[in-house]
């Protein structure tokens, strides 16, 4: 299908034979030039500005919609970046906004889930951190995570979540921590209770390369890891 066949109608009044990049409308006019001398137009339906060829590829309307691609196929921040053709620091604020915009999914009421702990690195592979996230057992999806060191305080972040969703059931290794923060009521450590979320660990390790056991990769930044996860998770 061409594009005119797929958006309608171009704006013959301007002779132009492209889309506003952001709502594909075909209302668009003149809006003076860019610093560099080239034609800006103006889209009459959002009022966006935009040019048609731009020489820094990190303007390009897609560039945010490549960066999650890349993301959740794997790709670390300089593949990335020598991929899309633009800096790591413009790459990494991306990241960071991109993140910023996605919201936590809602947790359903009185369902079961597993809890379970990832060994990863920040900054250094001596500077052991811990991943900690929720798995529902139903959807198979993470829920809630956190950061931080292997402490109460960083459990309990992700745990406050399941309690206000009023948790039916909570599966956990053996790690005592668990044994305090949880109700005996609903908290359970039998044996292969928590074979899925094992194997999301897997899943995990093998798709994001900042937290695969035996590879030199690590991340430098607690921010970026996290926006990095929101992404992939979320997304």
């Amino acid at each position: 299908m061409s594009l005119q066949e797929r958006f309608g109608t171009l704006c013959s009044r301007l002779g132009v034979e492209f889309l506003c990049p952001h709502c594909h409308s075909n209302n668009i006019i003149k809006s003076g030039k860019s610093s560099t001398g080239k034609q800006r137009y103006q889209c009459k339906n959002c009022h966006k500005r935009f040019i048609t060829n731009y020489r820094y590829k990190a303007y390009m309307p897609n560039t945010n919609h490549k960066i999650i691609q890349l993301t959740k196929e794997g790709l670390g921040i300089r593949s990335t970046a020598r991929v899309l053709g633009i800096s790591v620091t413009t790459l990494l604020k991306r990241i960071l906004l991109i993140a910023s915009k996605i919201k936590q999914p809602p947790i359903a009421i009185g369902k079961s889930y597993e809890v379970d702990e990832m060994r990863i690195f920040i900054g250094k592979k001596s500077r052991l951190r811990w991943l900690v996230y929720a798995l529902d057992r139903e959807t198979r999806k993470v829920v809630a995570f956190n950061v931080g060191r292997r402490t109460n305080r960083t459990l309990s972040v992700v745990l406050k979540s399941l309690f206000l969703s009023k948790a039916k059931m909570i599966y956990t290794d053996k790690l005592k921590n668990y044994g305090y923060l949880i109700s005996r009521k609903i908290h359970r450590t039998v044996f292969r209770s928590t074979n899925h979320i094992e194997r999301h660990n897997l899943t995990l390790r093998t798709h994001l390369k900042r937290l695969n056991r035996k590879t030199i990769c690590y991340s430098r930044s607690l921010a970026v890891l996290m926006a990095t996860i929101i992404i992939y998770l979320w997304y």
